[in-house]
């Protein structure tokens, strides 16, 4: 849905929704890190009060997308490249726990199988941000398979700030990251049941996205 489409939304749903369409806008780069998130502009692109604004933006503040800066003004947070570091290392931490949870389920072989179709769906990606979604897509799946609730959780928690990062950078910067090369020896160590080979390729695949994103940032 776009934002102007949000006007004419039932009373019943608008806060909802509304808080869907910024979170949308925020994640796809409509809004780029460090954007101004005025009340009141956004009210009158959206069509709704102030104070509808008001509590969809303190939503996403409170999920790390949005930040107060100077004088309370509202920004599209900026992770600085320190955070950034955090976030791939929690990301380690958590899908490496889900490939070792995979690894020691008994349905494993159908759960690789669900993994290649994953890999699949990157590979058939085209542009950046259709491939940005099927890699996070791949990442969600391991931690889904991991039939870990709490795990899935903790991992969603972080995806919008996620999201926001990557779409920060240049595609060129960031395309080989996405890459369904880059996702297959992850795959192929659980289809052996080999968790040490497979943690290692997940906490690798993280420090070297961390390590390209602080590269981009320097220059």
């Amino acid at each position: 849905m776009s934002l102007e489409q949000l006007s004419s939304l039932d009373r019943s749903t608008l806060r909802e929704r509304a808080l869907a369409v910024l979170r949308s806008a925020i994640t796809s780069g409509r809004y780029r890190p460090g954007d101004h998130l005025g009340e009141v502009d956004l009210s009158q692109q959206l069509g709704i009060s102030r104070g509808t604004v008001r509590e969809a933006l303190r939503h996403l503040e409170q999920e790390g997308l949005v930040a107060a800066g100077v004088r309370g003004m509202l920004r599209v947070r900026v992770l600085s490249v320190r955070e950034v570091g955090e976030l791939f290392r929690v990301r380690a931490a958590l899908e490496g726990q889900a490939v070792a949870e995979i690894a020691a389920r008994p349905d494993r072989d159908a759960a690789v199988v669900l993994l290649r179709e994953a890999l699949d769906r990157i590979a058939a990606a085209g542009d950046f941000e259709a491939r940005l979604r099927a890699d996070l897509g791949f990442h969600l799946q391991l931690c889904e398979l991991s039939g870990n609730s709490m795990l899935v959780e903790s991992w969603r928690h972080l995806e919008g700030r996620m999201q926001v990062t990557i779409m920060s950078l240049d595609p060129g910067t960031w395309g080989a990251m996405t890459s369904e090369d880059r996702h297959l020896p992850i795959v192929e160590a659980l289809a052996r049941g080999d968790v040490q080979t497979a943690v290692a390729v997940v906490r690798e695949h993280m420090a070297a996205a961390a390590e390209q994103y602080a590269a981009a940032h320097a220059a």
